[in-house]
């Protein structure tokens, strides 16, 4: 980049969301969107008849934080296809758009966030049996690199979960700044 070209990254908190089957990471951002740091692990509890204890849960630390956006990893394969984990996370992204809005909701690659996050762990002394926090890691390690492709690209990061529906698919999950539309 050439001297005043440099991307401008959106300020505000942002939330990274780490969704498993049993545990849900939360972390957030500075106002800056600098830096990412661990918030929370949350039990993940379904909820056939409404918004889940955990999905109340990420709007009340949206809320708290004045959050302008929640990024959630998608967990796709290593060949960039969708599975049975990158639907439950769509599906969760979904659900969380739903309770959040008018808070925008993104959905991003997360390949190899967990490795990552269990690297980092081991790397401080932290043994793999006592690393239940690696799911807050996890939540930390995707949303600092949605803040970074931020900051290198001037884009915001991912898939947008558009609620309308005008909204239509307009690009691969990796794709930056492309919107999805909610139940698609």
């Amino acid at each position: 980049m050439a001297p005043g070209d440099e991307a401008v990254t959106r300020r505000g908190v942002r939330l990274g969301v780490d969704v498993g089957t049993v545990r849900v990471g939360v972390a957030r951002s500075d106002p800056d969107a600098l830096l990412a740091m661990p918030v929370a692990t949350l039990a993940r509890v379904e909820n056939p008849d409404g918004p889940s204890p955990d999905v109340e849960e990420i709007a009340r630390l949206a809320d708290e934080h004045d959050a302008v956006e929640v990024v959630v990893g998608l967990p796709l394969g290593l060949s960039g296809r969708e599975g049975p984990s990158a639907r439950a996370a769509r599906g969760y992204a979904e659900a969380v758009a739903r309770r959040v809005a008018p808070i925008g909701v993104r959905l991003v690659d997360e390949r190899l966030s967990t490795v990552t996050a269990t690297r980092s762990l081991r790397d401080a002394g932290r043994r793999q049996r006592r690393a239940r926090p690696v799911v807050d890691q996890a939540a930390v390690v995707i949303l600092q690199a949605a803040l970074d492709a931020e900051r290198a690209s001037g884009r915001p990061p991912g898939l947008l979960i558009a609620l309308d529906e005008q909204a239509t698919d307009t690009g691969p999950p990796g794709a930056e700044g492309t919107d999805v539309e909610a139940g698609s």
